[in-house]
């Protein structure tokens, strides 16, 4: 008896449908949001494209254009070397391609997001998941769910800046160092700008996630949407960012794959 090729099976399942490919993207473009640091604090450049030829006289048979994007906009991977913790550690082209492929867990915060845009995850939140679903499965990326891409949109909405500050939903302080020394996920993923939470500039220490987590050897995603087409657990995920050599992140394609019966 032929032992079933893994391979084969899993493109037949795709094209029968049996298994769903869900891109988690934000399309990336002039309007895409971006973060806005205040004062004195350099901001990357948005993302635009310039026009090489388009089937004319530059280039008669072609259509051509330069990109003009920091490596920090729209949906993006943050690579240890982005932070200060993490500055012996793997720039983006160096991740092992490995650990760009895993396990999803989806934890909903939405109602508690609507609640309060400045929701902090807690442990208790992550705790309260694994008594359900069980623990955080080595290699798992921790998708939050929080309803924020219904604002990406409006720039203004999804920055959702006063003069305190941007609210914006994130993680505490104890539940990010937690999470990044206590499980062994890849990443955290979120809907919204960044990884921290809007007011995390003020915590201590400052942007927790991004200093555990990629002091600890683990990455952040950002800008997801359609995450309410996932199960809590039993997706796959595959993150392609671009290996950009010396690189401190890029933006990504995040793609989901999800049982079709249940997509």
């Amino acid at each position: 008896m032929t032992t079933p090729n893994p391979i084969s099976t899993f493109l037949d399942a795709l094209a029968t449908g049996t298994l769903e490919v869900v891109d988690l993207t934000t399309p990336l473009s002039a309007a895409t949001p971006a973060l806005r640091l205040p004062e004195p604090f350099a901001n990357l450049i948005d993302f635009s494209l310039e026009e090489v030829s388009a089937y004319n006289e530059p280039g008669p048979f072609w259509r051509h254009n330069n990109i003009h994007t920091g490596e920090h906009i729209g949906t993006h991977l943050d690579a240890p070397v982005h932070w200060i913790t993490g500055r012996d550690g793997d720039d983006v082209s160096e991740i092992p391609v490995q650990r760009l492929i895993g396990p999803a867990a989806v934890l909903d915060l939405t109602a508690k997001v609507a609640a309060d845009p400045d929701y902090l995850l807690t442990i208790g939140d992550v705790e309260e998941w694994e008594a359900t679903n069980g623990r955080l499965a080595t290699g798992a990326w921790l998708l939050l769910r929080t309803g924020w891409e219904s604002r990406g949109g409006s720039e203004a909405e999804f920055l959702n800046t006063d003069d305190t500050g941007s609210h914006t939903p994130g993680v505490a302080v104890d539940c990010a160092q937690w999470l990044a020394t206590a499980r062994e996920i890849t990443g955290l993923g979120v809907e919204t700008v960044g990884v921290d939470a809007g007011l995390a500039g003020g915590f201590d220490p400052a942007f927790p996630v991004h200093n555990y987590f990629l002091g600890n050897d683990k990455y952040g995603l950002t800008s997801l949407r359609n995450l309410g087409r996932l199960p809590a657990t039993g997706a796959l995920l595959v993150v392609s960012p671009l290996p950009i050599v010396g690189g401190t992140g890029s933006p990504s394609r995040v793609l989901a794959v999800v049982d079709g019966a249940g997509a």
